[in-house]
């Protein structure tokens, strides 16, 4: 996606739009034009204390050329217009993102040597700067760069700044133009293999909890008729036996309900930067809502906050149509290019979201559980149909480590599990499409061995 250029002008003098004085020109003078106009008053002050006059006009013409250069950038009267686009507007973290900038000059005269630089954070790179020569009446000159982060967020890009210069190098003038733009870099989405998570035991339903969506088949449940309803979907049978018109009403076919669930808390995760257990969390967060969407689920992000995307309406924050799974993912991966810690202290906010309509596939990614925050995230199993977690090993992290998950972790994973969830523990360098899979077969047996229980329990009646 790339975000179209905007035409703009520069603001101030020798860009067509006179603003400030003499003086904003005499400050444009650079090193040359300082030392040319020090040496040529030294000069005349060194000729009448010796009394030479022809070292007077070298000092005078030593003055006079730094002057002349800042009369002449100053009356420079031309005008250009520049735009800047993004391909593409948002990259994924670590990829590269390439900026397309167009200069074209509007004015009826040729430019002089243009100096043109674009402002970045630095942790998309160096600063960007070009040298423009002389750029004819109604031309255009083009330039690129390349931008990458290895960090999520939203970056400004701008302003633009083009920089006149007068041909000796005695004084130059930053102009800036007002456009900015933004690059989104969004978590790193790793494709996930297509298994069918359900993840709860027998006598839970198969996990894929539907609702209705907008349109579908006829329904044989009349309903009372309503201005603008199509005539030939008159139920003439009902009709008689009501005596008002009744009408089909339309079916409206069933989707399924997946929530994920981000842990943010800021006590709940160790260490920061790119390969933190924090960024993993939210990546992994972003390829499971991601990939749920093409599968064809209505998807909401829910954080430990309490807040979801998208927002709470009518349909519970989830999305509403398989049309929108495009826009719903971009809106996804935009919030989670900019979700930070949170200074919650529990998950008791995303409990009762879920309590209030938290019906499906439940995916969480947590951090670090305390007793209570595993006991909360217990009763979360049984406001949904099927429930999936990620626990952050906050011990392996720290020290690097894959392996080797502590007592206390095994604890928590064993209360989740009785509560029904199949729950994973998750160390530095782990894949989540290993575990989606691992997922996939922990689920695949709680299930077998849920219908065993109730085969024996049906055998001992008998």
């Amino acid at each position: 996606m790339a975000a179209g250029g905007t035409d703009m002008d520069p603001e101030g003098p020798g860009a067509g739009e006179r603003s400030g004085g003499l003086r904003t020109a005499l400050a444009g003078l650079t090193t040359r034009g300082r030392s040319f106009l020090a040496a040529g008053v030294a000069a005349a002050v060194c000729s009448y204390v010796l009394g030479q006059a022809d070292l007077l006009r070298v000092g005078l013409l030593l003055a006079a050329l730094p002057l002349v250069c800042v009369a002449v950038v100053y009356r420079t009267r031309y005008r250009v217009a520049g735009s800047r686009r993004l391909a593409p507007a948002r990259v994924p973290a670590g990829s590269e993102a390439r900026v397309h900038l167009r200069m074209d000059n509007v004015s009826r005269l040729p430019t002089g040597l243009l100096m043109l630089q674009d402002r970045v954070p630095y942790v998309l790179g160096p600063r960007p700067r070009f040298v423009l020569d002389r750029v004819e009446p109604g031309g255009r000159r083009e330039v690129s760069y390349r931008v990458r982060s290895d960090l999520r967020g939203r970056y400004p890009l701008g302003p633009l700044q083009l920089r006149l210069s007068d041909p000796f190098g005695m004084c130059e003038l930053t102009r800036a133009f007002s456009t900015y733009d933004t690059l989104t870099v969004v978590p790193q989405v790793e494709p996930l293999p297509p298994v069918r998570l359900t993840g709860e035991a027998a006598g839970y339903g198969d996990g894929r909890h539907r609702s209705l969506a907008l349109a579908g088949e006829d329904d044989v449940i009349p309903r009372g008729y309503r201005v603008g309803d199509d005539l030939r979907r008159v139920h003439w049978r009902s009709t008689a036996r009501y005596g008002e018109l009744m009408v089909r009403r339309e079916e409206q076919p069933q989707r399924a309900h997946c929530t994920v669930l981000l842990d943010t808390r800021r006590t709940a995760h160790f260490g920061s930067g790119p390969d933190s257990a924090f960024e993993w969390a939210v990546s992994g967060a972003a390829s499971a809502a991601v990939h749920l969407l093409e599968r064809g689920y209505a998807v909401r992000l829910l954080t430990d906050t309490g807040s979801s995307v998208p927002g709470r309406d009518g349909g519970g924050g989830f999305t509403g149509s398989t049309h929108d799974s495009a826009e719903t993912a971009g809106l996804m991966l935009d919030t989670l290019a900019v979700v930070d810690h949170s200074d919650g202290g529990g998950l008791s906010p995303a409990y009762e979201v879920l309590r209030g309509g938290g019906e499906g596939l439940l995916v969480a990614f947590l951090g670090d559980l305390d007793e209570e925050q595993a006991a909360m995230a217990a009763r979360m199993r049984h406001r949904t149909t099927a429930a999936v977690a990620f626990v952050l090993d906050g011990a392996a992290w720290s020290r690097g480590a894959e392996f080797g998950s502590g007592p206390d972790l095994e604890d928590r994973l064993r209360r989740l599990r009785e509560a029904g969830w199949t729950a994973l523990p998750v160390g530095p360098g782990v894949s989540l499409a290993q575990l989606w899979r691992q997922a996939d077969a922990q689920g695949a047996t709680r299930a077998d061995a849920g219908s065993r229980a109730v085969g024996g329990m049906t055998g001992s009646w008998t």
